[in-house]
């Protein structure tokens, strides 16, 4: 499994209570643009239009040879292959419980580009000073071990 984008501010700014694979619609261009690692997902969310999800936000620029203008939006919205039952689940967490949808990663799978969705809710200001002083003193701890041998 080769990893083509990770949505890190998503670990940070959401605490992410599930995970689940979908597929992506894209245009061949884009298959080797993102192999190539240029797509970004950061700052992308998913949203269920019509009881279908699309990836909104997601920057996926054009593979393009030297000299072959054409006309493209990298930032258009591209839908999200789940199945029924999935897309009434998420219906359903997303209007329950007020939870939001983000996409996590882009990677391969068996020659097929996926996405990870993360089912999440929004952190506190709080939680993100916590997670900090956590990290920050993981990296004291670790200058410790370093020195003391």
């Amino acid at each position: 499994m080769q990893i083509f984008n990770q949505n890190k501010k998503a670990y940070f700014n959401y605490i992410i209570l599930e995970k689940l694979e979908a597929g992506l619609v894209l245009n061949g261009q884009e298959v080797k643009s993102i192999k190539q690692g240029r797509a970004s997902i950061d700052g992308s969310y998913v949203f269920l239009k019509k009881e279908e999800p699309y990836l909104i936000n997601s920057n996926i620029p054009a593979y393009q040879p030297k000299n072959a203008p054409f006309n493209y939006n990298p930032k258009r919205e591209r839908k999200i292959l789940l199945n029924k039952k999935e897309i009434n689940y998420l219906i359903g967490k997303t209007k329950e419980k007020r939870l939001t949808l983000i996409p996590l990663k882009i990677y391969n799978k068996n020659g097929r580009i996926k996405l990870e969705l993360g089912i999440v809710k929004g952190k506190k200001k709080t939680d993100k000073r916590e997670d900090i002083k956590k990290r920050d003193d993981q990296r004291e701890i670790e200058r410790a071990k370093k020195l003391w041998g």
